[in-house]
């Protein structure tokens, strides 16, 4: 195991370099509510990092959490790293100055664990960047004892096989009480002399971290998983994802941290729940968050109280899946527009669902700020289309919202879809034009002014693991993109009309990427090296991404793209993620998906009987038994022992 002494910052040797980088403030450190712990008096050290830019990464939601958790301990530090750019990194490699932690300037490789948090796949070459910059071994198997332990967490962390080359483990679920379970480990292991390997089965045992390399990966002839095993004595054959039950046991960030550059959101978020039970079949992160988990609207006053204190913003966001499926969200609203109406600090919702909007919710959010533009996800072109993907929302609501959004004093609404959707046809998607067509003619109606905007974004559809779409075949992308092509003529073919209309879309071939990496395999692993080899860096942005040098390092490591992202799965097949437990059953995870097929709609599970998705099952939670018999899903779920009886049914 690594050694305690003291390690010296990197500052004095990286500051002369900066005056020549691009946004140089990013890489100074010194953020208001950051921290920088003595190094000796610590036992466990961890570096955090977001592998993007510091303008995305710093206002992450759960690096954040995570640096104040660990922090909080006596016997632990954390402190924070991000992608740096091109410029920087020439000029690191120049000099030979290491990836580094804008806290303290340390060097990455002299902290005890890396733990990488993935919101999206297309941050997997810049982890490559990172390892190198820091000298660790880009592949598991060549660390030694001098090395970090490199941890991968976050959404895109639920099928890390793709990486499985380059990271020691991997964490699936809420890392609030995951941290603090791996620091214990890791500072018993320190104390007892235990080595690396030892270090790691340790960790493994625990049933709840993914050890990639104490796992052995059998294919079949034609290219298939065969199976998934572990290869030593004392490793779980499936790992299961943790998961925060009570949520206002963990109010964090308690103390947000203040960026001192331009980032992508300027506000103190609050989480105001956690989870979601829409059933959205294309959404990854409704599915591996459930059970759904609020935070009390004590708790939530609470938190905004001590992080504007703490941090001087004048916006919070309020921030879930589904904000405005919060069950108090109307009195959190109004409690806080009263609380903060002096201070003119404003709300905010992410993304609202069409049938969880409503103006009074609307009014309270706007009442202390200036009144936005509102958000809406249809997601599907069509209501076809829309009962395929679960998305229950038909065009008649959507219209009489945003009426009643335009006659209160709203100009613009953005509708937010996605292309390239299972079943999905050229028809579907150009009922898009028509939609917005309508919501420009509402408003105009509403208002008696021409001066009203509909923007229409989409993104390329693609299938997730762990969701009813991880055995859909991708769309390629010249179908998504003949469609984007189609949709804009439709739009425009109506002139006073199209001119009120904005489209913004992103091609096919980022999403044919992202898919590759979302459902591959350990095979995928050498594609990603060969795209770093060849400069691959922020693939997450349209100026770095290069869809050529994709394609090239697929057919030099022989891979087929098209294999992994439009090819459809049978159900028999065993996918590169079945050893990795979401809470989800498999089986209901298929028959969900024949019910896309189908055109069947799901409701909403907080509010109907259980489907049996087999989330409250493994967490334990309370299942009610209604009269019918059918299995009801409490509105919070609460860890318990037992059995609910109910109108004298049971169940076991």
């Amino acid at each position: 195991m690594r050694t305690s002494g003291d390690v010296e910052s990197l500052f004095p040797r990286l500051e002369p370099l900066l005056s020549r980088v691009s946004k140089p403030i990013q890489y100074v450190g010194g953020e208001l509510n950051s921290r920088s712990k003595d190094w000796q008096s610590v036992a466990v050290r961890w570096a955090l990092m977001y592998p993007d830019a510091y303008e995305v990464g710093l206002p992450n939601q759960g690096v954040q959490i995570l640096y104040e958790v660990i922090n909080e301990r006596a016997d632990a530090l954390a402190e924070r790293t991000y992608s740096v750019w091109p410029d920087l990194e020439a000029l690191l490699r120049e000099h030979g100055i290491g990836q580094f932690t804008v806290d303290s300037h340390r060097p990455v490789a002299a902290f005890d664990l890396l733990g990488v948090s993935f919101s999206t796949e297309l941050g997997f070459t810049n982890l490559l960047v990172a390892l190198d910059l820091a000298g660790i071994p880009l592949h598991s198997v060549d660390r030694d004892e001098s090395h970090p332990i490199v941890i991968a967490g976050g959404h895109a962390a639920f099928n890390p096989e793709p990486i499985a080359a380059f990271i020691d483990a991997a964490v699936l679920g809420d890392g609030e009480q995951a941290v603090g379970a791996i620091t214990d480990v890791v500072r018993d292991a320190k104390d007892d002399g235990a080595s690396r390997v030892e270090l790691l089965e340790r960790l493994a045992s625990t049933g709840g971290v993914y050890v990639p390399g104490f796992y052995d990966v059998d294919y079949r002839p034609d290219g298939r998983i065969a199976a998934v095993r572990p290869n030593r004595p004392g490793v779980p054959e499936r790992v299961v994802k943790h998961t925060i039950m009570d949520l206002d046991e963990w109010p964090y960030p308690r103390t947000p941290l203040v960026p001192l550059a331009e980032s992508v959101h300027e506000r103190m978020s609050v989480e105001i729940f956690r989870g979601c039970t829409r059933g959205c079949r294309f959404c990854q992160a409704g599915m591996i968050t459930r059970p759904v988990r609020e935070r009390s609207i004590e708790g939530i006053g609470r938190m905004v109280e001590q992080g504007l204190r703490a941090t001087g913003f004048e916006e919070v966001g309020l921030l879930s899946l589904s904000s405005a499926d919060h069950s108090e969200i109307g009195e959190i609203a109004k409690q806080l527009a009263d609380r903060y109406e002096d201070d003119k600090v404003s709300l905010s919702l992410p993304s609202t669902r069409v049938d969880a909007f409503n103006i009074d919710l609307a009014n309270e959010f706007s009442r202390n700020g200036r009144r936005s533009g509102l958000t809406f996800a249809p997601e599907g072109g069509s209501e076809r289309l829309r009962r395929v993907i679960n998305k229950m929302v038909s065009k008649d609501d959507l219209i009489r919202t945003v009426t009643a959004a335009y006659s209160q004093g709203w100009r613009q609404v953005k509708l937010y879809f996605m292309c390239g959707l299972p079943t999905e046809t050229d028809e579907d998607v150009l009922e898009i034009a028509e939609m917005a067509h309508d919501v420009i003619r509402a408003g105009r109606a509403a208002t008696g002014s021409r001066d009203i905007r509909c923007t229409v974004s989409i993104g390329g559809f693609v299938p997730k693991p762990h969701t009813p779409f991880q055995w859909a075949a991708q769309a390629d992308p010249e179908t998504v993109d003949s469609r984007l092509r189609k949709l804009r003529e439709a739009i425009n073919a109506d002139r006073s009309l199209g001119r009120n209309v904005g489209m913004r879309y992103h091609d096919g071939e980022p999403s044919l990427v992202e898919g590759l990496l979302s459902r591959g395999d350990r095979r995928v692993a050498a594609v990603i090296e060969r795209v770093w080899r060849d400069g691959g860096r922020f693939d997450g942005w349209s100026e770095h991404f290069s869809f050529a040098r994709w394609m090239t390092a697929c057919a030099n490591a022989g891979v087929d793209i098209g294999w992994y992202t439009t090819r459809e799965r049978s159900a028999d097949e065993v996918l590169p993620w079945d050893h990795l437990d979401s809470g989800l059953d498999k089986q209901w995870l298929w028959d969900d998906w024949q019910d896309a097929l189908a055109e069947f709609e799901q409701d909403d599970c907080r509010w109907t009987p259980c489907f049996d998705c087999g989330v409250c099952a493994t967490m334990g939670t309370d299942i009610q038994v209604g009269p019918t018999g059918r299995r009801l899903l409490p509105l919070l779920a609460r860890p318990t022992s037992g059995v609910t009886v109910v109108d004298g049914a049971t169940s076991s």
